[in-house]
Order: structure tokens, then sequence, then C-alpha cells
């Protein structure tokens, strides 16, 4: 299975790259707004869920390792295949998703093309309580002191594209009084979610 590439770009499509990895070109589905930050002839490296089907075997690449989960979650969800989730990446950012699943807006989903209001549903009630690891990485939730949940917060914030400026402030502004990193996590999404 690939995981990941490096190499040079050879073919920018929207939704669709060629990456030369040593002399071997692999053809990569990516979002259009990721196949826009990738230029031909620069090095690029994408995070890569490798889907084997009987007929093919299918490339899809991230630029994130938050990314490329969330997407792996996304395939677990009933109705919901790579076209589908790929999709959902397109119109959502990994902070949004986790946001839309927390809070039970299934609203958000039903603007992503191709998803009706029982697979958004569906993708609001499977993914609940899943993506707290993914959104934080390695690092456990639950007991850490403030100072570290704090820095658990920024790092995944950070990880999804965020300032760090930016992440600090809010994170620095918030009540984490008696509340896990995956909670304080919520609540700076929430108020990062209303910057203009």
């Amino acid at each position: 299975m690939i995981s990941s590439l490096r190499g040079i770009i050879e073919v920018q499509l929207p939704g669709f790259v060629i990456i030369d990895v040593s002399g071997v070109g692999y053809g990569v589905h990516v979002t259009p707004q990721h196949a826009l930050q990738l230029s031909v002839g620069l090095e690029a490296h994408l995070v890569v869920t490798t889907i084997v089907r009987e007929d093919a075997i299918t490339l899809y690449g991230f630029e994130s390792r938050e990314a490329g989960q969330i997407f792996d979650t996304l395939l677990s969800v009933t109705g919901v295949g790579p076209r589908s989730g790929l999709a959902v990446l397109s119109q959502l950012t990994p902070a949004q998703v986790f946001d839309a699943v927390a809070n039970d807006d299934d609203a958000a989903f039903t603007r992503v093309s191709g998803i009706g209001p029982k697979t958004a549903k569906l993708i609001c009630l499977q993914l609940a309580g899943r993506l707290d690891a993914v959104m934080v990485g390695e690092t456990r939730l639950g007991s850490e002191t403030r100072g570290s949940s704090g820095d658990a917060v920024v790092a995944a914030l950070v990880g999804l594209g965020w300032a760090e400026r930016l992440a600090r402030e809010t994170v620095s502004g918030l009540d984490t009084q008696g509340k896990t990193t995956s909670q304080i996590l919520r609540d700076a999404l929430a108020v990062m979610a209303r910057q203009p």
C-alpha cells in the first residue's frame, strides 16, 4: 500500500496530478484546491490513501496527515465512497469537518455535491467521537495539565492550517478550567470558525 509520495509534479489538472517519483509517474486524485497549490516542475509531498479494487488501484492525495485520516474515516461511513469523501474535503477543511460532526451539523455535509440528507446524518452519527484522535494527533485526551492541553490544541490547530499566532490567541482566551483537550479543541474551533 502506498502511504505517501515525494517527487516532482509532471501534470497538474483540476482534481488530478501526476507526480514523478524516481522515474515512475503516479496519477493521484486530489481536491481542486490542493491541485492549485502544486506547481509543475516543483517537488511536492503527498499523504496518500490507496484504494484497491478488483479492476483498479486508485491513489488519493492530501496536503496533510489530518486530511488523509479524515478521508479514511469518511470512507467508513455507509454510503460514502472515495469520490464523495474527496468532495467533502473539497468543500470543507478538516477543521470544518470536525466542527460539523462535533456539533451534529449535518447541513454542512448536505451542501457537498453528491451527499444527501440521509448520508449527511449518517456522517454525523457514525463519526461522532471518532475524529478526536485525528485532530490532536498522537496526544492523548484527558488528564493533561492546562499548559500541555493548550499546547496540544495549538499544535492541532496549526496542523489544520491555522496560523500559530491566531491559534495561541484563541486558546489563551478560552475558559479551559476542568476541560479535556478534546473539549478545548471544540471550543477553539467554534471560535475560529466565526473569524472573518
